[in-house]
């Protein structure tokens, strides 16, 4: 149980979106906040798309549907969900942009709502600087993609983040239906700094000649039981996104061996991200 009835997220892309629906569906009402009229009308299209076909397969009634769609109100100011005890940011994985939107959420909520990032890879020591004696009250909480399906929730606490704010955390993702796992506030935390160096040795395979894009992910699927290969799900993730964590890591713990494969930066550079391009190492089609 928890007693954090409603939440706002700050930013409606791909997590911002999944973690107001798995909200919703959980009973807890959501203000899911972006900038741009157009995100949310996608995270509007994908909550309706997602839902239906959740009744579709019989894992809810359509009133249940219904009923969770009622709890997500759609906002372009933050201000808009200002009465929430929850706020969790989910914006793109630049330190700046955390920075500012944090010192804007301290500003917005009240002093008692707790500020969460879904950062997969930035200090939250680092992110909390930016609302001053509010510290306390900044907490990593990193959801998986797929949100609605992934169970794992990363908690992780920065220098000065309070024993209040881990466990109002770890209640709400336990309420959301997630299992919260504690990890250290070091760059990438567990999840990406074991995942993303794969990722990006990966790429150098392929770059190297040692095998073709997709044999390097079958003998990592059949070889090591991994229901999708390293460089697929590098489309999955979104190139930009492996490169901007890889960047993390590398200016974090100053190893080169954390600097972007020479490939995998090319390919961002040319604008293939992936899945949400419709082409990264493999062709997709167009989200």
């Amino acid at each position: 149980m928890t007693n954090i009835k409603s939440i706002a997220v700050i930013g409606a892309g791909t997590m911002g979106s999944g973690i107001a629906l798995t909200a919703a569906t959980s009973g807890i009402a959501a203000f899911q906040v972006d900038i741009s009229p157009e995100q949310l009308e996608r995270a509007k299209a994908y909550h309706r798309k997602t839902l239906d076909r959740g009744v579709e397969k019989q894992r809810m009634t359509r009133e249940q549907a219904d009923a969770a769609l009622k709890l997500v109100t759609y906002a372009g100011d933050m201000g808009a969900a200002k009465g929430a005890g929850f706020a969790i940011e989910a914006a793109t994985e630049n330190v700046d942009v955390k920075r500012k939107l944090f010192g804007a959420m301290k500003d917005t909520f009240g002093p008692n709502a707790i500020l969460a990032t879904n950062t997969s890879s930035i200090s939250i020591t680092d992110i909390a600087r930016s609302v001053g004696d509010a510290a306390d009250r900044v907490i990593g909480m990193h959801f998986f993609n797929p949100v609605p399906v992934m169970k794992l929730v990363e908690v992780i606490k920065g220098l000065a983040t309070s024993e209040a704010t881990t466990k109002a955390t770890i209640e709400l993702a336990t309420a959301m239906g997630k299992t919260p796992i504690p990890a250290n506030d070091r760059a990438g935390f567990v999840s990406n700094r074991v995942l993303m160096p794969m990722i990006n040795e990966a790429f150098y395979a392929w770059m190297e000649g040692v095998a073709d894009p997709e044999n390097v992910d079958e003998i990592m699927k059949l070889g090591c039981n991994f229901p999708m290969g390293p460089l697929r799900l590098a489309d999955f993730i979104g190139l930009d996104v492996c490169h901007d964590i890889m960047m993390v890591l590398y200016r974090e713990l100053g190893d080169q061996k954390y600097f972007p494969c020479p490939l995998l930066r090319q390919l961002v550079q040319a604008g293939r991200l992936g899945d949400k391009s419709g082409r990264g190492v493999f062709e997709h089609a167009r989200k």
